[in-house]
C-alpha cells in the first residue's frame, strides 16, 4: 500500500475544498495585484508626467519581479518545502505592495512594484504544484483548473477598484495598492491549516511525516463523507510504489535535468505554452484601459468596459476546468488558444467601443481558459523531486512574455495602431496552438507517479513511448 495510491483513491470532499479555498484566495490577490496596475497607469502617468516608455516600464515591473520570484520559489519549494515558500512569499508581496502605495517618487514606486511582483510570482508558482500533490488523479484537472480560476475573481475585484476607487479619490491609486496588500492576514489561517505536501516529504525521505499527513487527510475525508474510504487499488506490474529520496536540485542541476534528452520535449513545450499565453495575456490586460482611453473613450467609461472584459474571465476559467477532465489538458489548452487567436484577430478589426468590449470579453474568456489548462498541466509533467522547480522555471520563462509584451505593445501601438497590436497577438497565439497539438503530453486521469515514471504507457498524441523521467 503506497502513500500516493492512498491519496489518489480518496474522494474529493470538504478537506480538499478547504485546500482549494486556501490556495484560491492566494491566487485571488495575485490576480488583483497583476490587474490593478492597468488601472493605476493612467493616473501614475499624470502624477509623474511619464511618457509611454516610462509607463511601459510600470506595466512590466511586476512581471519582471514575477520572473525571479517564480524561479526562486520553485527551487526553494523543492529544497525547504512548498508550505514555507507559499507563506513567506505572501508576506513579501504584501509588504512591498504597501511600500509602493506610499512611494514618494517614480523610482521607489517602480522598484517596489518589481519586489511586490517577486513575492506574487513566488506564491503563484508554488500554489499549483503544492496543492496538486494532495488531489486524486481523477479530479486533479478540475481541481487545479478551478484553483487557477480564483485569479479571475482578483481581476474582477481590480476592475471594480479601478472604476470606483482610483478615479474617484485624490489618492485612489495609492489606496488601491493598500487594498491589494490586505491578504497578509491570510497568513494567520494558512499557518494553522496548511500541511506540507506528503509527496514532497516522501521525496525528501521523510516517510514518517508523509504518513502522518496522509493519515490525517484520510481521517478528515472519512469524517466529511460519512462513508468508509475506498480500497487502495492494487499496483499494476511495473508501477511506481514510491518516490525515492533524492537531493533537492539547485538551479544548474535543475536546468541540466529539465533539458536532458529524456525531459527536453516536455520542458520545451511547457515553456513555449507559458510564454505564448503570458505574452498575449499581459499585453492585452496591461494596455486595454489605456488603449481605450487613447481611442477617445473617457477613463471612467474605459474602466466600465474593462469590468465587463474582466468578468468574462470567470466562465473562461471554470469552463476550461470542467473540460480538463473530459478532453485532456493538452486539448483544452489547444482549444482555448485557438479561441484566443480568433478573438484577437476579431479585436484587431473592430473600431467601436461596444464591438471592442464584446471582442475583448471573448478574448478574455479564452485567454483565461487557457491558463486554467496550463496551471493543471504544468505540475503533472515533472517528477515530484523537481516538480516545484519545473513549474517555477516554466512560469518564470513565461514571464519573459509578460515583460516584453507591455513594452512591445506600447511601441507597436504608436507605429501600427490598435489593429497591429492584436494582429501580433494572433500570430503568437497561433504558434502556441500548433506546438501544443503536435507535442503536448496527455495527462488526464493518470497519477503523478505514472506521468513522471511511466513503465510503458504512451506519452503523447502520437503514440510514442516516453522515456523514463525519474530522478537521475
Amino acid at each position: 500500500m503506497t502513500l500516493p495510491a492512498r491519496l489518489d483513491r480518496l474522494p474529493l470532499s470538504r478537506p480538499h475544498y478547504a485546500l482549494l479555498l486556501i490556495g484560491g484566495l492566494g491566487y485571488t490577490f495575485d490576480g488583483m495585484d497583476s490587474a490593478v496596475v492597468a488601472f493605476l497607469m493612467p493616473r501614475v502617468q499624470e502624477v509623474w508626467g511619464l511618457g509611454n516608455g516610462a509607463l511601459g516600464l510600470v506595466g512590466s515591473a511586476a512581471p519582471f519581479g514575477f520572473l525571479f520570484g517564480a524561479a526562486t520559489a520553485g527551487l526553494l519549494g523543492d529544497r525547504i518545502g512548498r508550505r514555507k515558500v507559499m507563506m513567506w512569499a505572501l508576506a513579501f508581496y504584501a509588504f512591498f505592495s504597501l511600500v509602493a502605495a506610499f512611494a514618494p517618487n517614480y523610482d521607489i514606486f517602480l522598484g517596489s512594484r518589481v519586489l511586490a511582483g517577486a513575492g506574487a510570482g513566488a506564491e503563484s508558482a508554488i500554489i499549483a504544484p503544492f496543492l496538486s500533490e494532495f488531489v486524486p488523479a481523477a479530479r486533479r484537472g478540475w481541481f487545479v483548473g478551478a484553483l487557477a480560476g480564483f485569479f479571475s475573481f482578483g481581476f474582477v475585484a481590480a476592475a471594480l477598484i479601478g472604476r470606483f476607487v482610483v478615479p474617484t479619490l485624490s489618492d485612489g491609486w495609492r489606496i488601491a495598492q493598500v487594498i491589494t496588500a490586505l491578504p497578509v492576514v491570510l497568513l494567520l489561517w494558512w499557518r494553522r491549516s496548511l500541511p506540507e505536501s506528503p509527496r514532497y516529504l516522501l521525496a525528501r525521505g521523510n516517510v514518517e511525516g508523509a504518513e502522518r499527513v496522509v493519515a490525517d487527510l484520510e481521517l478528515r475525508v472519512e469524517q466529511a463523507t460519512g462513508k468508509p474510504l475506498p480500497p487502495v487499488p492494487e499496483a499494476a506490474p511495473g508501477a511506481v510504489a514510491a518516490v525515492a529520496p533524492v537531493r533537492a536540485p539547485g538551479l544548474l542541476s535543475a536546468l541540466r535535468y529539465l533539458w536532458s534528452g529524456e525531459m527536453a520535449r516536455r520542458t520545451a513545450i511547457t515553456w513555449l505554452i507559458w510564454f505564448v499565453i503570458t505574452f498575449a495575456y499581459y499585453g492585452f490586460f496591461s494596455w486595454i484601459p489605456t488603449l481605450l482611453v487613447q481611442r477617445g473613450i473617457t477613463v471612467t467609461k474605459s474602466f466600465e468596459f474593462s469590468i465587463i472584459i474582466y468578468a468574462a474571465q470567470v466562465p473562461g476559467y471554470f469552463s476550461a476546468a470542467w473540460l480538463s477532465e473530459r478532453i485532456d489538458r493538452k486539448n483544452v489548452i489547444a482549444l482555448y488558444l485557438t479561441g484566443s487567436a480568433l478573438s484577437a484577430l476579431w479585436l484587431s478589426q473592430v473600431t467601436t467601443p461596444v464591438a471592442i468590449t464584446v471582442a475583448g470579453a471573448t478574448l478574455s474568456f479564452f485567454l483565461n481558459g487557457t491558463y486554467a489548462g496550463v496551471y493543471s498541466y504544468t505540475p503533472e509533467v515533472f517528477p515530484t523531486w523537481i516538480r516545484a522547480s519545473g513549474t517555477g522555471l516554466s512560469s518564470a520563462f513565461g514571464r519573459l512574455g509578460s515583460i516584453i509584451a507591455p513594452i512591445a505593445i506600447g511601441a507597436l501601438a504608436a507605429g501600427f495602431g490598435f489593429s497591429g497590436v492584436f494582429g501580433l497577438t494572433t500570430a503568437v497565439l497561433a504558434v502556441g496552438v500548433v506546438c501544443t497539438v503536435l507535442f503536448g503530453v496527455r495527462t488526464a486521469g493518470r497519477s503523478l507517479e505514472d506521468l513522471t515514471e511511466p513503465p510503458s504507457s504512451s506519452d503523447s498524441g502520437t503514440g510514442a513511448a516516453p522515456q523514463k523521467v525519474a530522478a537521475p
